[in-house]
């Protein structure tokens, strides 16, 4: 017998069990959000050196945002008068929908800003 007659199951159990791992990680990411939720923890806050906040310019301190990159941006436009913050104007911290509805600073900015109604 061959080694070629076991590489097709070889591949196949290689991309369902690639499938398995990333259906279990997704799994029990959402259920790590859907647990802090309940318990009363707040939920993760969105990092400034992570990629998508590096994108978007997102700053927790709208006063420290790159001007000369994101001439776009108007000192009274904060995190909390963004439509994507689903916190109180008042609460220091609130999730936001451009970032998975994780938490962003109220103070902070990014460069999805949009006025809120």
């Amino acid at each position: 017998m061959s080694h070629e007659s076991f590489r097709p199951g070889r591949r196949q159990w290689l991309k369902l069990s690639s499938i398995a791992v990333v259906t279990v990680a997704a799994a029990r990411s959402d259920g790590a959000f859907a647990q802090a939720a309940k318990s009363g923890t707040p939920a993760k806050r969105v990092e400034e050196n992570e990629p998508q906040a590096q994108q978007l310019g997102y700053k927790h301190d709208a006063a420290k945002v790159d001007k000369a990159k994101f001439p776009k941006f108007q000192a009274d436009q904060l995190c909390s008068n963004c439509s994507f913050y689903k916190a109180k104007a008042t609460d220091p911290w609130g999730p936001c929908d451009i970032f998975a509805g994780r938490e962003v600073a109220a103070k902070g900015w990014c460069s999805a800003w949009v006025k809120k109604a």
